[in-house]
């Protein structure tokens, strides 16, 4: 895979995260009596995890086709 886009795939939560300030600064809506600042930024600990996660495991697959060669 190209460099490019593994670290876009790695960038792209936290690019998100810091651009989108105005979407995540308010209460409402409330989702189980948690405010929404506080589960928007939860679910994208779960984002970036996946996408770093699917970055390792490219990342390891390609090792290993690497040393097999």
């Amino acid at each position: 895979m190209n460099p490019v886009v593994k670290f876009i795939l790695l960038a792209l939560p936290y690019f998100f995260m810091v651009a989108g300030v105005t979407i995540y600064t308010r209460v409402n809506p409330k989702l189980g009596g948690i405010p929404f600042f506080y589960w928007y930024q939860l679910v994208w600990i779960f984002i970036a995890s996946a996408l770093t996660s699917t970055v390792y495991f490219i990342e390891s697959s390609e090792k290993k086709r690497k040393v097999t060669r």
